[in-house]
């Protein structure tokens, strides 16, 4: 029986559930960047999120939902690393098995983390071979419910949530700018901001490599790529889910596309004036929101960052390969 879509009502539902649970992040300021542009910015971290991102919102929620008489069958995920992350810490939290479909060319940290928390890993190639097809099959065999990183009822009620705290933390933004990839965070985000602040403008922000979003958004029905190559492995995704695109063309004002330069410019401001690492994907909301320039002026901004889970060594050569000279323009 499928499922009806989420609405805001499932978005506080989740916030209850994960209340005590997750972690109700903070809100961070720039005095620099309120400066250069004449706005209020607020950064709602996510990257200090139980996993260090926002998918543990979705993740949790999702397997809380099932029944405690069918977790026993356990779970399985398909993912670049986030949701797998939060899908094996949620299902060793409920004492649940999970297998995790991970790309071979996933971050080492991410792969590593995500078996620390005790969940089976199957690899496979991103860019020959149908994730959830694999995905797929392994829960048929094993009579698993399979959780999807985005296209979920109950993972975007999840991701929802942390909209709903930025809102509930700063009251009332007049631009909200969410990380896209397969639409998850940015749906829940778009029901969370409709009943609550109607007025903001909520934006989208995913890679130029991949901008299956922007295009879906701009023709009104969902476009389908191929597997994008961009520094945002978290948004390597090939299209909208069913569910996250009819709110999405509903409620979001614009989705805006940046380059991966773009990225690795927005890292080194958390850097070096936040002191905060972010990972790339993390990076597109404050990306995006640049791009908009004089337009922000007097504006309150809200920026959602998604997550922090970048490995040492690919962010010292991110930020090692791109001039710090842009950055101080920020």
């Amino acid at each position: 029986m499928q499922r009806p879509p989420p609405n805001f009502s499932s978005v506080t539902a989740a916030a209850a559930r994960l209340d005590g649970v997750a972690h109700r992040t903070p809100v961070l300021t720039s005095s620099s960047l309120n400066k250069r542009y004449g706005a209020e910015f607020f950064f709602k971290c996510e990257n200090f999120q139980r996993m260090g991102a926002f998918k543990f919102r979705g993740g949790y929620n999702a397997l809380a939902s099932i029944p405690v008489a069918e977790r026993a069958a356990g779970v399985v995920a398909y993912s670049s690393g986030n949701h797998a992350q939060a899908i094996a810490l949620s299902a060793q939290m409920l004492a649940m098995p999970a297998v995790i479909v991970m790309p071979e060319d996933a971050p080492a940290l991410k792969l590593a983390a995500t078996r620390g928390y005790g969940a089976e890993v199957v690899l496979y190639n991103r860019y020959t071979q149908d994730r959830s097809e694999i995905s797929l099959g392994i829960a048929k065999e094993r009579g698993a419910r399979l959780i999807p990183p985005y296209d979920h009822p109950d993972v975007i009620a999840g991701q929802g949530t942390a909209s709903l705290e930025l809102f509930e933390q700063v009251n009332e933004l007049d631009m909200l700018f969410i990380c896209l990839g397969g639409g998850g965070l940015l749906a829940g985000g778009l029901l969370a901001a409709a009943a609550l602040n109607p007025a903001c403008a909520v934006y989208g922000v995913e890679p130029e490599a991949g901008n299956d979003g922007q295009q879906s958004f701009r023709k009104g029905e969902i476009v389908s790529i191929p597997t994008p190559k961009t520094i945002a492995d978290g948004a390597q995704t090939q299209f909208l889910g069913e569910l996250t695109f009819p709110i999405i063309k509903s409620y979001a004002r614009d989705i805006l596309s940046v380059s991966d330069d773009d990225l690795i410019q927005s890292m080194r401001f958390f850097f070096e004036r936040m002191k905060m690492v972010v990972e790339p994907t993390g990076c597109l909301s404050l990306a995006g929101a640049l791009h908009l320039g004089e337009k922000l002026k007097g504006k309150r901004v809200g920026i959602l960052i998604s997550g922090g889970n970048v490995d040492s060594e690919t962010f010292c050569r991110l930020l090692a390969s791109s001039s710090s000279t842009r950055w101080h323009e920020l």
